[in-house]
C-alpha cells in the first residue's frame, strides 16, 4: 500500500464537503455535528491551542464545556491531500475575527462505515 498522495478529485471533493460542514459547525458551535464528524474511538486525538485530548470521550467533553463566545474565524487557505480512497489530510490557515491572530489546523480524515470522520486533529496559533 502506497501513502503517496494521489489527489483523487472525488475523494478531495467528498472530504472538502465534510470539512466545510465541520467549519460551519465550529463557528456556530453545533456540538452535535462536531461530535458526529470526529471518529468515535479511543484512538482519536485532538491537540488544541490549550488542550490535549485523547479519545472521543475527552474531545466530546471539551466541546460540551468550552466557551463558545469567540469562535468566529475566516479561512485564508485550505489544502486537502488524498491518500487513496479512504484517507485524506486537510490543512487550513485561518484568522480569528475578534483578534486578527492567525492559526493553523490539520485534520486526518478516514472513511468509515458511517462516512468521513476526523481521526486526528491539531490546532495552533502562530506567534506574532
Amino acid at each position: 500500500m502506497s501513502l503517496i498522495p494521489n489527489d483523487d478529485p472525488a475523494v478531495i471533493a467528498e472530504v472538502r464537503a465534510q470539512f466545510d460542514r465541520y467549519e460551519t459547525a465550529l463557528v456556530t458551535n453545533d456540538v452535535a455535528v462536531l461530535d458526529e464528524l470526529f471518529q468515535n474511538a479511543p484512538q482519536t486525538v485532538r491537540y488544541g491551542v490549550a488542550e490535549t485530548l485523547y479519545g472521543f470521550d475527552e474531545i466530546a467533553a471539551f466541546r460540551a464545556g468550552r466557551d463558545a463566545s469567540r469562535l468566529n474565524r475566516s479561512l485564508t487557505r485550505v489544502h486537502i491531500a488524498a491518500y487513496g480512497p479512504d484517507m485524506a489530510i486537510a490543512f487550513c490557515e485561518y484568522r480569528r475575527l475578534e483578534t486578527g491572530r492567525r492559526g493553523l489546523q490539520s485534520q486526518t480524515w478516514v472513511r468509515t462505515p458511517d462516512g468521513w470522520r476526523v481521526a486526528a486533529a491539531h490546532v495552533s496559533m502562530l506567534a506574532e
